[in-house]
């Protein structure tokens, strides 16, 4: 017992020789080189914008050559040529974004414009204004059947007349609908 005590107590003061300094190696490192603690941070210059795809090489001669004749070309003839590119290189046509509903402007400018061209309406909402007391139960089934509802949820949405059954369908759509809850004893509007 007691050689292995002593073996215990020799095994844990094995200290390391002749290191004074902090315990850093960097031999997994073999072109390390200490920074000298008094030099100043390098300065790098920074591009003046940023491109993520790196530099690119000149363009041809053929390329130059192309984009001369097109700064020749009268300012009627080059307003054509986006277009005929995005035909010869079968491009997808832009789609404008509505703007609709927004404040970009001055009222004096947007209402103007506005008055004079309004757009057909495509989408329409159907409401239900009122029904029959009688006809409580069709019209409930009328509901679930072309708003996918559950009894619950279509019931409640009936009791809370005049409320907004469906949004955002066609006018043939909508018609449709006005007509199956008037056969079934409701009365609804296209708005």
């Amino acid at each position: 017992m007691k050689f292995i005590a002593l073996l215990r107590f020799t095994r844990f003061r094995v200290t390391l020789p002749g290191i004074t300094g902090p315990l850093q190696s960097r031999s997994f490192q073999p072109d390390f080189v200490p920074r000298d603690p008094r030099e100043k941070p390098k300065r790098y210059k920074y591009p003046a914008f940023y491109d993520p795809y790196g530099p690119r090489p000149p363009p041809s001669e053929k390329v130059i050559q192309l984009a001369e004749q097109i700064v020749a070309l009268p300012p009627e003839e080059r307003c054509q040529i986006s277009h005929a590119l995005q035909q010869r290189a079968r491009h997808p046509k832009m789609v404008p974004i509505s703007v609709e509903g927004m404040d970009l402007g001055g009222p004096s400018a947007g209402s103007a414009k506005a008055e004079e061209k309004k757009p057909e309406k495509t989408a329409f909402d159907v409401k239900l204004e009122k029904f029959e007391a009688a006809a409580k139960i069709k019209v409930i089934k009328e509901v679930r059947a072309f708003t996918n509802l559950g009894l619950k949820e279509a019931k409640e949405l009936v009791e809370k007349v005049p409320t907004v059954l469906k949004q955002g369908v066609t006018k043939e759509e909508a018609n449709d609908i006005i007509e199956k809850i008037k056969t079934a004893g409701g009365v609804a509007v296209m708005e």
